[in-house]
């Protein structure tokens, strides 16, 4: 009983530690001058894709990868079905010619990236599939590409990777959250490994399967909340940026960095999953081509919605 319970605390821990860890961070760095685009590009944008990076990490040297990949797939398809679907019902979503033109096809190529490496072994005598060390650091390397479109883009308009929110705080104050930050997210990500480990032998699921779920989910619950007051407000200028940047950053930083300190084992059935995400950005697309104006209308959320639970019933069907 007390694994549960962990491993609902485990999420707690994981996002509240994130958010002590940039707010630290952030705070040194302002004290040392450094500007506001860098510290939103750096500490602010890595900080919120910690909690993801984490998990990775330790399932990867736990032996239990298919929770990492399944948490990265299954939070890339709920970031567009689930939370734009969501958002859009609340409020239509406008897309920037920015995101529609560069980011969603950025997002799919990064998507079709990590599928042909994944892949690669088919093409080769071995066997075995896995995401390689090489693999990581070609995934770093696209990533890093991104950042510096990121970094052109901050600079011409005010950008999602803003880092004006948070406070200057002395020196120990700064110091004492960024410890905290780093403990909450250490024992948050190592409970919530170990209760889905537990979990998925105790209900006779795959590891794979709660990552792609309870895991994806619960590591996106930040977003979707922010996305769904942002809706709410009427202020979802960036909201649809937001979602697909942080796709590219599971993709390209989390799953990128994971296989470079260990390569990732991984299994064909997630193929399926990496075919939803496509599909999933693809529609995006559509909105934009199909309507009027390029704005995610309250009848596309709802459709997204519909996909996304579709989705679910077809995980708990494949098992």
């Amino acid at each position: 009983m007390l694994v549960y319970v962990l491993f609902v605390v485990g999420f707690v821990f994981l996002i509240k530690g994130a958010d002590l860890m940039v707010e630290g961070a952030s705070s040194i760095g302002k004290r040392l001058n450094v500007s506001s685009l860098i510290i939103g590009l750096t500490i602010v944008s890595f900080g919120t894709s910690l909690p993801e990076l984490l998990v990775n990490i330790i399932a990867s040297y736990n032996d239990s990868p298919d929770i990492g990949v399944g948490n990265v797939l299954g939070s890339n398809v709920a970031n567009i079905l689930l939370i734009l679907g969501i958002s859009a019902i609340i409020s239509p979503l406008p897309i920037t010619k920015n995101t529609y033109f560069i980011e969603v096809p950025f997002s799919l190529t990064a998507t079709l990236l990590v599928g042909f490496l994944a892949n690669a072994s088919i093409f080769g005598r071995s066997t075995e599939f896995v995401i390689s060390r090489n693999d990581g650091l070609v995934l770093l390397f696209f990533f890093f590409l991104f950042l510096g479109y990121v970094y052109i883009v901050s600079k011409q308009r005010k950008s999602e990777f803003s880092a004006d929110e948070y406070k200057v705080m002395s020196m120990p104050r700064s110091i004492v959250y960024i410890v905290l930050g780093i403990a909450g997210l250490y024992f948050g990500g190592l409970w919530v490994v170990d209760g889905a480990v537990t979990m998925a032998r105790f209900f006779n699921m795959s590891e794979h399967f709660i990552g792609l779920t309870i895991i994806a989910i619960g590591t996106s619950l930040p977003e979707l909340v922010t996305s769904a007051v942002a809706a709410f407000k009427r202020d979802t200028d960036i909201a649809v940026g937001n979602v697909v940047g942080s796709n590219i950053f599971n993709l390209l930083w989390i799953l990128g960095l994971s296989a470079t300190l260990k390569p990732i084992p991984y299994d064909v059935i997630s193929n399926s999953d990496i075919f939803m995400i496509i599909a999933s950005s693809t529609a995006l697309i559509l909105a934009v081509v199909v309507g009027k104006r390029p704005v995610i209308s309250r009848w596309e959320g709802f459709f997204f919605l519909v996909a996304y639970i579709w989705y679910i019933a077809f995980l708990i069907e494949r098992g």
